[in-house]
């Protein structure tokens, strides 16, 4: 299978990138970086649903499911956290089975019921800012 080079320059671009995103950058940063790759995951779940590219759509809410249980969940921090720790450890586990079904059943609602409740979670980490994510080195 032949690649042109603009999609592979492209694609060493897109990892490049990624990888200098993460490169000296603080908790707080990293887990914005979770969500936004978790954000477009959906989104791209999405539009191969709608599109009716099943692989593409279980590959996309498969990451989304490894940023939420390997990523987020696996961030939190039940010391310093407490009770916004176990609200959020409550929430990502509601929204993996949710994609669970979605994905079983092809189900624009259950995606788009996730994107619903972690769209303000999400925003509302961006909105705290770095200062906050520089004082809570161990997350939440």
């Amino acid at each position: 299978m032949y690649t042109p080079v603009s999609a592979r320059a492209a694609s060493t671009y897109r990892q490049v990138g990624v990888e200098s995103s993460i490169d000296g950058a603080t908790p707080h940063q990293l887990v914005s970086l979770l969500f936004d790759g978790l954000m477009q995951s959906l989104a791209e779940a999405r539009g191969a649903l709608a599109r009716d590219d099943i692989a593409a759509k279980g590959r996309h809410i498969g990451r989304a499911v490894r940023i939420l249980e390997e990523g987020l969940k696996g961030g939190l921090n039940d010391a310093q956290g407490g009770a916004v720790a176990d609200n959020l450890r409550s929430l990502y586990d509601y929204c993996t089975v949710r994609l669970t079904y979605a994905n079983l059943r092809n189900d624009d609602a259950g995606l788009a019921e996730v994107v619903e409740l972690l769209a303000p979670v999400a925003q509302s980490w961006k909105q705290i800012g770095d200062t906050a994510g520089n004082a809570t080195q161990g997350g939440i």
